[in-house]
């Protein structure tokens, strides 16, 4: 069975964030972005779009456009708090829920679809109480993979709901610009075009396909997948709100592969000494990025085991960025982990990057040192001494037996750890 994937977007956030403060703007031309002339706005209201100002213009250009356009500088406290009451309010819809940004997600709703008479209706009832309890407006793009549910979310706005099927992508999805799919940079558009790929139908022309990938590169072959309507469905997900997080914003744009893999290694050794030092081990790691045009974009990815290690941690990070990078710069980055457990209660296999525990001695130590005293033993040794205590009539007692733990411990095989056997009980069982 396909899955079900929703993307949620708030319309224009931060100025929406702001109307809600200042009902009086709801119907004048009204921005968020910096006061200076020589800034650039983050985001419009659709009385200013509707003028042609946009994110990322330049305010000297925004004001040419209106003279009498209001500018608010950006609270971004404030909007952080909005969204965390938002993915709160989705996350009681479903908890599959992965943060692509502030204002925007993906949502498995796979399992608590059925539950609706109508499909759509579960769309409906997200929109109405986001709305309700946050006065803000959201569209929803339905599909059975990210890439489709994204572009579905775009197709109508504000607070629409759009449905893309695989078999309708080629009269809904092919038809757009270029321009409009999702993970095509600004900066590569006219290349494309110059190659004669001017729609989303022209790149999944497989015509176009030798063109293409000496356009894209490595990235080719994903972003024709995509165009013909495939691509992934699984999401990336936190199973705990927590998380350990290192960003930084830089000094100077980075515009090329090399700088960001280089500056990432180092958010990475910082994120590594945090998990360390705070005793946290984690699954998901995320990447945020931020352009020069103020979008955040994230990207996660779910490790096979816990780790705060900083070779699984970067290498993830290095693979993440590669697949992701577009030459367009970069004036922000950070790396987080998520899903994370406390390191001394994971029991896990030892992997190249960690010591390895080679007997199950080593085992029953640590066991004991959770507990603060010897609570467990090998049964290696428990038989050792029973042995020596055999001659002893009534040594070996029924109080003795019920307050110990063996570990199996094969004399031929000391770094095999066999099966926990508990004698007696605890009041925790």
């Amino acid at each position: 069975m396909a899955r079900v994937l929703f993307h949620i977007d708030l319309n224009a956030f931060f100025a929406s964030a702001e109307e809600l403060r200042h009902p009086e703007y709801k119907e004048r031309p009204m921005a968020v972005g910096s006061l200076s002339s020589r800034g650039v706005l983050s985001t419009a209201n659709y009385a200013a779009r509707a003028l042609g100002i946009h994110s990322a213009m330049p305010v000297f250009q925004a004001r040419q456009l209106d003279p009498d356009l209001i500018i608010v500088p950006g609270d971004h406290a404030y909007y952080r708090r909005l969204s965390g009451e938002f993915f709160r309010i989705l996350r009681r819809f479903s908890p599959m829920l992965e943060p692509v940004s502030i204002d925007e997600c993906f949502l498995d709703v796979t399992d608590p679809i059925r539950r609706y008479k109508r499909p759509l209706d579960l769309a409906v009832a997200i929109q109405t109480a986001v709305y309700e309890e946050l006065g803000l407006k959201c569209s929803i793009g339905v599909a059975p993979n990210r890439f489709l549910a994204k572009m579905a979310s775009d197709m109508r706005k504000p607070m629409g709901i759009t449905v893309l099927r695989k078999s309708e992508v080629p009269a809904k999805l092919w038809p757009l610009d270029i321009s409009d799919m999702v993970g095509i940079g600004k900066k590569t558009v006219p290349l494309l075009k110059k190659a004669g790929v001017d729609t989303i139908g022209d790149l999944a022309d497989p015509e176009n396909e030798e063109a293409v990938r000496r356009i894209l590169g490595k990235n080719a072959l994903s972003m024709i997948r995509k165009a013909r309507g495939n691509g992934p469905d699984k999401l990336e997900f936190s199973s705990t709100h927590k998380s350990v997080s290192v960003s930084r914003t830089l000094t100077v744009d980075i515009y090329t592969l090399e700088e960001s893999l280089s500056f990432a290694r180092d958010l990475c050794r910082e994120l590594v000494r945090r998990l360390q030092k705070e005793g946290q081990k984690g699954m998901l790691i995320s990447v945020v990025f931020r352009d020069v045009d103020f979008r955040n974009k994230v990207r996660s990815r779910t490790l096979e085991e816990y780790t705060d290690q900083f070779e699984p941690v970067f290498e993830t990070v290095q693979s993440i960025i590669e697949q992701n990078f577009e030459p367009e710069g970069y004036r922000h980055m950070g790396v987080s982990m998520g899903s994370l457990q406390d390191a001394d209660k994971i029991l896990m296999q030892p992997t190249i990057f960690e010591p390895v525990q080679d007997t199950a001695r080593d085992v029953v130590n640590l066991l004991n040192r959770k507990f603060d005293q010897s609570v467990f033993t090998t049964a290696g040794d428990l038989l050792k001494q029973r042995e020596e205590k055999g001659a002893q009539p009534g040594s070996a007692g029924v109080a003795e037996r019920e307050q110990t733990v063996s570990v199996g411990d094969r004399p031929d095989h000391r770094d095999q750890t066999g099966p926990v056997e508990m004698q007696g009980g605890t009041e925790n069982d």
